[in-house]
């Protein structure tokens, strides 16, 4: 893996009880988020924890409260039963853009140091401020698509409720990235939610090109979320009111057993 930056889109897709379909277009970054001032440092258009145009700041990922996200995500990993020493830590997300940012999922690519994928952590965030995540273990990552599965156990959208089971479709980050999130009920799915992306570069050439062309990213992600909304609500979609938040940040899946029922809970 090296630092860089994906262009692609973003799909969603309800299956049930009626269809709708919208999508548009992103760019995304990918960090060794030990390596984020060195990373910065290149560019004169990319900055740590400072504005510019477009930005990685600590308190947007992580604890959220400004300190390094490093000590975060070992901590995470600790506490569930994985020994991080000597491992580097990837992270996909959107940057700021323009001092504004909204991550509705984040992932952290967890390898040893060895270089081979040993954990996944799918940070999930909703408009409403709320974030939980969702760690599991990589036990055999070939070169095809990863697949694993978990219970659903955070509140998202006000238009599903709150159970369910997602299962994960992952092509790890390369020339190209790709994730497939499935949402599905006792009647089979009920949302397919996608992002794909082509590699390019980490540099001010590409990024003022792609912020040419995608200007108000950050908040057409928003708005999309809200206009989407209330399309599914005029169709007539059930409204579920937000539930509190987990008592927990994290819910990881033994590696031993990944059914739903062998989940096991941390506070990170």
């Amino acid at each position: 893996m090296e630092p860089c930056l994906y262009q692609g889109s973003v799909t969603h897709t309800r299956l049930a009880p009626f269809r709708h379909h919208f999508a548009y277009r992103v760019f995304s970054m990918l960090l060794d988020i030990d390596g984020v001032p060195q990373q910065t440092a290149k560019t004169r258009f990319f900055s740590h924890n400072r504005w510019n145009i477009l930005a990685f700041f600590d308190r947007d990922h992580g604890a959220r409260d400004g300190s390094p996200v490093r000590p975060w995500i070992d901590g995470v990993l600790r506490a569930n039963g994985y020994d991080p020493s000597g491992w580097r830590v990837w992270l996909h997300c959107f940057p700021r853009l323009f001092g504004y940012v909204f991550n509705p999922l984040s992932i952290y690519f967890c390898c040893d140091a060895e270089g081979q994928l040993r954990a996944l952590l799918y940070d999930v965030r909703n408009t409403f401020g709320d974030k939980h995540g969702y760690l599991i273990p990589v036990t055999a990552a070939g070169v095809g698509p990863i697949e694993h599965g978990c219970a659903k156990g955070f509140h998202v959208s006000p238009f599903f409720p709150l159970e369910g089971r997602y299962t994960f479709t992952l092509t790890p980050p390369g020339e190209r990235l790709a994730v497939r999130i499935t949402l599905s009920d006792a009647t089979g799915p009920t949302l397919i939610a996608a992002q794909t992306g082509k590699r390019v570069a980490l540099c001010d050439r590409n990024i003022l090109k792609l912020v040419l062309s995608h200007p108000l990213m950050t908040l057409k992600v928003i708005a999309a979320i809200h206009w989407e909304a209330l399309w599914i609500w005029k169709k007539g979609a059930a409204f579920h009111r937000r539930p509190e938040p987990p008592g927990q940040e994290v819910t990881a899946i033994l590696p031993v057993d990944p059914l739903p029922q062998q989940s096991r809970a941390s506070g990170g």
